[in-house]
């Protein structure tokens, strides 16, 4: 299995960070994906991912949450680290494989809508230029983020944590996105089990959102890779193969977006 979205540099996962990667090595997850919020973020993952460069990989990006009126000076610093890779402790430098976590988010506030937007637009054209996946937050904000990438044609990527409709769905697969599906798929009353019987296997990848979004049944618990393995035996049922065969292909996604060994 590849988690392609834990943020695994969460303080919650500090005081047993050795053992929990342990387990979820154990458990078979093969790889971690890591991505960024904003500049500060670029430090705590870079110092996780220098601790396991073969396990835990890096991506860099600003979450809409995270765009304030500082937005601009973050994207500068998430520019640099683009270009210049994440600096570790022993001076090397590790290069993000996609950017992300980025997005729009109407949820809760929408005082910098345009913000948001301006900082959406400038990282989609980060990605293009430099030929990386994006990896989209979406909430509450469907019909405008789906504008702006009509707006970038060459643009790959995996929208985060989907659950959409199968019309949403089948749209990005036809522009070559990948789904993200996380624990939601678990909860009681998921319409997206309706959704993927529409959606081919092979624009699926597996991911947690850890430390948030447990699946059933580890709700209100830390959430972890190891944990996936929930979402893959419900979509053994829902695509008439074996767990295994979720995990082969869902894996071959991950490694075919974020160009993994």
């Amino acid at each position: 299995m590849i988690d392609t979205h834990c943020h695994i540099d969460d303080p919650q996962y500090v005081a047993d960070f050795d053992a929990f990667i342990r387990s979820q090595q154990e458990a078979g997850v093969k790889r971690i994906l890591v991505p960024g919020i904003n500049i500060d973020s670029l430090t705590s993952i870079a110092n996780v991912c220098y601790r396991y460069p073969d396990f835990l990989i890096p991506a860099v990006g600003l979450h809409p949450e995270e765009v304030k009126d500082d937005f601009r000076e973050q994207l500068n610093g998430i520019k640099r680290a683009l270009d210049e890779g994440l600096p570790t402790p022993d001076g090397t430098r590790l290069h993000p494989v996609a950017v992300g976590e980025i997005g729009l988010d109407y949820h809760w506030d929408i005082t910098y809508k345009s913000e948001q937007q301006e900082a959406l637009r400038t990282q989609f054209q980060w990605a293009v230029e430099r030929n990386l996946p994006v990896m989209i937050h979406n909430r509450d904000a469907t019909a405008d983020t789906l504008a702006m990438v009509r707006q970038f044609p060459a643009l790959r990527g995996v929208f985060h944590c989907f659950n959409g409709s199968v019309e949403v769905a089948t749209e990005l697969i036809q522009r070559g996105f990948y789904l993200g599906i996380g624990g939601v798929l678990t909860f009681k009353n998921c319409h997206l089990k309706d959704t993927l019987q529409h959606v081919p296997l092979t624009a699926l990848l597996l991911e947690t959102d850890a430390p948030y979004m447990a699946p059933v049944p580890h709700r209100g618990k830390r959430n972890e890779s190891r944990f996936m393995i929930h979402q893959v035996d419900l979509l053994a049922d829902i695509y008439n193969t074996t767990p295994d065969g979720i995990i082969r292909v869902t894996t071959d996604n991950a490694c075919r977006l974020f160009a993994l060994n």
